[in-house]
């Protein structure tokens, strides 16, 4: 298993299944969370090394998970998982090292999550 894990937030329970599954065969470990306030819960508890972070869900979204994560002084890089038509336009809005529209190919996400995980 690499190092720090991977939080993987989004409140579509079968995209959080096959994300995590997908970055486990790769050797990452996952940690989940159904919103932004669950994410920023889990980050009470662990410090991951990236977010990959989907911009709608209710109780608390993306773009307030991000200013919260920037409000405690985390520089934790976040890539942006969203199937928004706009998707590139929501990543700059919350200064996210990366996009990933969805629907996504696993490879395309895989190779996104590579590019931006810390060695």
């Amino acid at each position: 298993m690499r190092g720090q894990p991977i939080l993987v937030i989004d409140d579509d329970e079968a995209i959080r299944l096959t994300v995590t599954d997908a970055l486990e065969l790769e050797g990452y470990t996952v940690v989940t969370a159904v919103n932004g306030a669950d994410g920023l819960a889990v980050l009470d508890k662990i410090s991951p090394a990236l977010v990959l972070l989907d911009m709608r869900m209710p109780v608390l979204d993306g773009w307030g998970f991000a200013r919260a994560l920037r409000e405690r002084g985390q520089q934790i890089p976040i890539i942006v998982v969203t199937a928004a038509h706009d998707a590139h336009r929501w990543g700059r809005e919350v200064n996210a090292a990366g996009v990933v529209p969805k629907p996504f190919d696993l490879t395309d996400l895989l190779d996104t999550v590579e590019r931006h995980y810390p060695l």
